[in-house]
């Protein structure tokens, strides 16, 4: 919010953001122009214990500070402990000797991107858990009617800008936001877009899951077409 008011203000002339911490629904003031090609998407368990998905028994204690990741390990296995977890990734692994944890589960992207992959005890595949929406995926924002935006509009790549696009008008159908117990993922195979979400109920008892395909171009129906799905579930 504070980087946003800044280029509102033109203090800043550029945004970048991490796609995922964005709210769906943008300021109308501003305009994402372009979307970096896609790193990583999947979460990791950053652990010397846990080397695969079995590792993750009755009893193991994994930090998070996301309700999407706690009730995806809580299906996995039902008697993980998950414990609330904020800060920074440097404060988070080190609060894992703190606080006697096995583990703690984050993105993918953000621990490659501070070049600790040995610190990676897991790698979940999206089969297992399924990201946020946007995870992966840096945005480039400016003011919306800025003439900078014919330049950065020279970074996007059109992949994931349909990926980006499918993914954001889900979360925004279902007036969901970075705080939704959400997972989804859109990917592109020859022209064509797969979108896969799995939404928990409030209480967490209940996911409803639910896959869509279609034409790249069709991104924004396809999103609108699976919030519409996961709301009628």
């Amino acid at each position: 919010k504070e980087i946003e008011e800044s280029l509102i203000a033109k203090e800043i002339d550029i945004a970048v953001h991490s796609l995922k911490d964005m709210d769906s629904v943008e300021n109308n003031k501003l305009s994402i122009c372009a979307y970096l090609k896609r790193n990583d998407f999947r979460d990791v368990i950053i652990s010397e214990k846990i080397k695969n998905i079995n590792d993750l028994r009755e009893g193991v204690k994994i930090g998070s500070s996301s309700r999407r990741r706690e009730l995806q390990l809580k299906k996995i296995n039902k008697k993980i402990s998950v414990i609330n977890l904020r800060g920074n990734i440097d404060t988070r692994i080190n609060k894992i000797s703190e606080n006697n944890l096995d583990g703690i589960i984050l993105a993918a992207a953000g621990v490659k991107s501070l070049n600790l992959n040995e610190k990676i005890g897991f790698t979940f595949e999206s089969e297992d858990v399924l990201p946020a929406v946007g995870q992966g995926i840096i945005a480039v924002q400016c003011r919306k009617d800025d003439k900078i935006k014919d330049f950065i509009k020279k970074l996007n790549d059109s992949e994931t800008n349909l990926c980006a696009i499918a993914e954001r008008k889900m979360l925004q159908t279902i007036g969901g936001d970075c705080e939704t117990a959400i997972g989804g993922l859109a990917e592109i195979n020859n022209s064509n877009l797969r979108l896969r979400a799995q939404l928990f109920s409030d209480n967490g008892e209940e996911s409803f899951e639910y896959e869509l395909t279609g034409k790249g171009k069709d991104a924004s129906i396809i999103g609108k077409d699976m919030g519409e799905k996961l709301l009628n579930l």
